[in-house]
């Protein structure tokens, strides 16, 4: 530890006596800091695979530092000062508790909890604390160092997912203590006895008679010392009592994060957390490979413990999130893999990790163009080791084959990610960018001299479809040779003697089949063929031309498997081809014959003859496998073509025409259920079921049974729909409800009863969605409004707020400092007031999971000094929304009644600091200082409020009126 704190108080006086050397050793040397800083000023415990001893670290970095120029490391030498410490924190996240004790009438609690850091002396340290894990939180830490969360109602199982940063000073003698507490508002005897349930509730009644008006009840605590804690620590801990009475108290459960503010490092005060980060970690993955081949060992990605450990703690120290870790390895990985030589299988990890997390908004603009250019550089480099895959990757060497196609799969998977796709804007087709390098001089240019093998074939790796590019030229055809002057002339390869006009049979044949399809549909009238058939005359044109392709590939029965492959190919293609085409010509023919007839019900009719056609083709094509024996091919090609590859060409296409079939079929089916209830679906119930006990039982009849079930419930929601919208002003009824259920329940015939109750449940809430689309857009307006109002006046009527507000894109973070209050209105008996200021986020429909804050309350103060930060998670594009902003109500804490309302402030979040800047810019003293000046509400003579209020049917514009004329209630402006 001395030997480190030396070593790191010289290398701080290193850079102003660099001015001779170049960036190179100077970032080698910033970074040679930068890990003396993170060992010497570790926190926490080691985790169990991390090593502990801080000398083998540092014995460590010595090594890895061996391109520390010569100078610098000359230089070292001790000091009788050691570098400045940064300030230590504790970021504590207060989860949830379970299994607490039930303080009220009604058996259940409305728990918070207290919480805060004690800092004792060496002395005390040592002592026996029993008694002072029993004192509670107010007994122990100054008044203005204890947090606070926030009030869960009535639960025995709250919830608050709530963060705190605290400061501490000496890691050895710091404790961290945190009380539950039940609060206790005054109530009325009857209101206590309406809510009585059992024995124990009224013993409660008495008990509460006997104590202090106001007094909150204690449910336990927890106390932790800081040096037993890891750096990121998640757990659940026992409530402890301070009398035995009832022991079992519950748990609560707890997030610890021990970091750093305000490191002294050049590197911390002069660039970005996570670029420091990324150049650590190169240099330290640089280190652990070239040690790896210098002992002749291939490196396998692990990292060794005292880099691990290394990284851990830099990261912990940062408060770097797990994604913008994972940005840093990938950046570092994909650098060092274009220059040191390992497996490129250790890139899947971190290309997997970036896309689950991935969300583009988490990063600045400098950062996605290093990302973008990342994926660009290995693109191409990755590309240029293939157009030399002969040299790089040579089949007279192990593994080669297993080496290159590890590196095709990296390619592949970063071209999929979601970050590919949206950072790296030009479209690219990866599989041609790879035959093309394939076909480049010196890379292919000797390939049909080569046996012609598996280990030649496979280099056209399963990841991509083998197409003609990939295929060498055939041999030229043998003529033919007389075995025995008196025996029959035999033939060897005759097949290719034919083999150029194969492609002109496939194209006749595809064409051929496209045309007797199109002329079929122009034929077709769209009515049932035959008595016992659903669908019409086109689709058995189509099953004939099926089978004429069918019993083609069968005739000719090429005995070359891989070339019998390629047909098999083009064969699936087109047929494919032809399914789709079908389905858009057969569609374009129903709507023909509608507009020419006008008759709606025939035009429903139809549709239904569309619907089976459409499902009469899915099966033709289920049944190609088995027709055109692709097992036999496969047995047949085993030797030469992957089994990935039959998958990616043959299987993988059917089922992707299915799937487009299935489509289709939604489609149609959809239309259909729209032109029925457009026709026949009056307001009124009772000839809306007149129509269904005759139109359904005609639907029943000439639909698929699959289809027809998919049409009832389309016709169920759609109709249901036609209601809601009848209705206007109010949700449709529950008997109407009722009703429509009996009739498409049918006595068991039509839609489960289950189906149709989560389905009427649907209809109610899309129709409330749109009721509450308008009244979000009035709400927000209502925001905008009051937001204007405060910015066009200057007048401290009701007295003003002083808050500092900075927005971390990198963080997704928005924090906030209240400050002070200055001249507020005295509203107790005594002439003064007990302030407290209450923070959210508005509109609560843009920020629906951020709860409520609250700063502490200050006793008879009419100008209270708070000074205290909160913390919000929220993204930013949720700041640029009309109408966000940040709502701070001041109140005046009332102990027998409701608290009264000193006034409210709004905050546009468009105009945080730092949302569209640098926030290293803004960081520290230079964000600067608002001052609010309060205001009260109005509801009664806001035109917005009025037309939120008249909308009945809305129970979310109701409760946000509901809550303008409480806040209105609580104002004494009037009195």
């Amino acid at each position: 530890h001395i030997r480190c704190s030396r070593a790191l108080g010289a290398q701080l006086t290193l850079p102003r006596a660099m001015g001779d050397r170049g960036p190179l050793s100077l970032q080698l040397t910033l970074l040679y800091e930068e890990v003396l800083y993170t060992i010497l000023y570790r926190l926490g415990k080691p985790e169990h695979n991390h090593v502990g001893d801080a000398e083998e670290l540092y014995a460590y970095v010595q090594k890895v530092s061996a391109h520390v120029p010569a100078g610098a490391r000359a230089s070292l030498q001790p000091l009788e000062t050691c570098p400045l410490s940064p300030i230590f924190c504790l970021k504590a996240t207060v989860k949830e508790a379970k299994g607490i004790l039930g303080k009220d009438v009604s058996g259940f609690s409305d728990p918070y909890c207290l919480l805060g850091i004690e800092s004792k002396s060496q002395e005390l340290a040592h002592l026996e604390n029993k008694k002072r894990q029993k004192a509670v939180v107010k007994d122990l830490i100054p008044e203005d160092q204890i947090h606070r969360t926030q009030v869960i109602n009535q639960t025995l199982s709250p919830v608050w997912d709530e963060t705190f940063i605290l400061e501490f000073e000496d890691v050895e003698t710091a404790s961290f203590h945190l009380d539950m507490w039940d609060s206790d508002v005054v109530e009325s005897v009857r209101h206590k006895l309406g809510e009585l349930t059992d024995l124990h509730g009224l013993k409660r009644i008495f008990k509460d008679a006997r104590k202090d008006k106001g007094q909150d009840d204690f449910l336990g605590n927890v106390v932790l010392r800081l040096k037993d804690l890891h750096c990121w620590d998640d757990q659940w801990h026992l409530l402890e009592p301070r009398t035995e009475t009832y022991p079992n108290r519950g748990q609560c459960h707890l997030q610890f994060l021990l970091t750093h503010k305000k490191r002294t490092t050049m590197s911390s005060r002069t660039q970005p957390s996570y670029t420091v980060h990324r150049h650590l970690l190169q240099q330290l993955v640089s280190y652990e490979i070239l040690q790896h081949q210098a002992g002749s060992t291939a490196w396998d990605g692990e990292l060794s413990k005292h880099a691990i450990t290394v990284l851990y703690l830099h990261a912990t120290q940062k408060d770097l999130s797990d994604f913008h870790q994972v940005m840093a390895q990938w950046l570092a990985y994909s650098k060092l893999y274009q220059s040191l030589e390992f497996n490129s299988s250790c890139l899947l990890h971190q290309i997997t990790s970036i896309e689950y997390q991935w969300v583009q908004e988490r990063l600045r603009p400098e950062q996605k163009a290093e990302l973008a250019e990342s994926f660009q550089s290995l693109l191409t480099y990755g590309i240029s080791l293939i157009r030399r895959y002969r040299i790089i990757f040579p089949l007279s060497v192990p593994r080669s084959t297993d080496r290159l196609q590890s590196l095709l799969r990296v390619l592949v998977q970063m071209c999929k990610m979601k970050a590919f796709r949206e950072l790296c804007t030009l479209s690219l087709d990866l599989p041609e960018m790879v035959s093309e390098a394939l076909k480049v001089p010196g890379a292919r240019g000797s390939l049909s001299s080569q046996p012609q093998g598996a280990g030649t074939l496979r280099l056209s790796p399963p990841i991509f479809p083998l197409s003609n590019a990939h295929t060498s030229a055939f041999p030229p055809p043998k003529a033919g040779a007389f075995v025995h002057r008196d025996r029959p002339l035999a033939l060897s390869d005759f097949h290719q003697w034919f083999k150029e006009a194969v492609p002109q049979w496939l194209q006749k044949a595809y064409t051929i089949a496209l045309e007797r399809t199109q002329r079929a549909v122009q034929m077709d009238q769209l009515m049932p063929f035959g008595e016992h058939n659903k669908h019409s005359t086109s689709t058995v044109d189509l099953s004939t031309c099926y089978a004429q392709i069918v019993k083609t590939w069968q005739q000719l029965n090429w005995p070359d498997p891989e070339e019998a492959f390629m047909i098999m190919v083009k064969l699936v293609e087109d047929m494919c081809k032809i399914a789709m085409m079908y389905c858009r010509l057969v569609k374009t023919r129903a709507e023909e014959l509608s507009l020419r007839e006008q008759n709606e019900g025939d035009a429903a009719n139809r549709l239904c003859i569309v619907v089976n056609n459409i499902k009469q083709l899915r099966l033709l094509i289920l049944k190609l496998p088995s027709q055109l024996d692709w097992a036999h091919l496969e047995q047949r090609t085993g030797a030469v073509i992957n089994p990935e590859q039959i998958q990616h060409t043959l299987h993988n296409q059917l089922d992707s025409t299915i799937s487009c079939l299935d489509h289709e079929i939604r489609d149609v089916v959809q239309a259909l259920a729209v032109k029925v209830t457009s026709c026949h679906c009056p307001p009124s119930i009772m000839p809306l079921m007149k129509f269904l006990e005759s139109e359904l039982q005609y639907l029943n009849e000439h639909l698929v049974q699959e289809n027809f079930k998919s049409l009832l419930g389309l016709l169920w929601h759609h109709t249901l729909d036609v209601l809601s919208a009848a209705a206007q002003q109010q949700v449709p009824s529950a008997q109407r409800y009722k009703n429509l259920e009996l009739c498409f329940y049918a006595e068991g015939c039509g839609l489960p009863l289950e189906t149709l109750h989560t389905a009427a449940f649907l209809s109610l809430e899309t129709h409330l969605a749109l009721c509450s689309t308008t009244s979000r857009k009035l709400i927000q307006k209502y925001f905008s409004n009051r937001i204007q109002q405060q910015l066009d006046t200057s007048s401290e009527k009701y007295g003003a707020v002083t808050i500092k507000v900075l927005y971390r894109p990198s963080e997704q973070k928005l924090r906030v400092e209240v400050l002070n209050a200055v001249n507020l209105i005295p509203l107790d008996s005594n002439g003064s007031s007990d302030p407290f200021v209450q923070l959210t986020l508005e509109p609560r429909h843009e920020f629906p999971e951020v709860v409520a804050r609250t700063t502490q309350c200050k006793k008879n103060e009419l100008h209270p000094l708070f000074d205290e930060a909160f913390d919000f998670l929220i993204p930013p594009e949720k700041c640029q929304q009309d109408g966000a902003c940040l709502l701070l109500t001041v109140f005046d804490y009332d102990t027998l009644g409701t608290n009264d309302l000193e006034g409210e402030a709004f905050f546009p979040l468009s105009r945080v600091p730092g949302l569209n800047a640098d926030e290293d810019q803004l960081d520290g003293g230079r964000v600067p200082q608002t001052r609010l000046p309060l205001t009260h509400p109005k509801p009664a003579g806001d035109e917005i409020l009025r037309l939120l209020e008249s909308r009945k049917g809305d129970k979310e514009a109701q409760a946000f009126v509901k809550l303008r004329k409480q806040r209105a209630k609580q104002s004494k402006e009037a009195a």
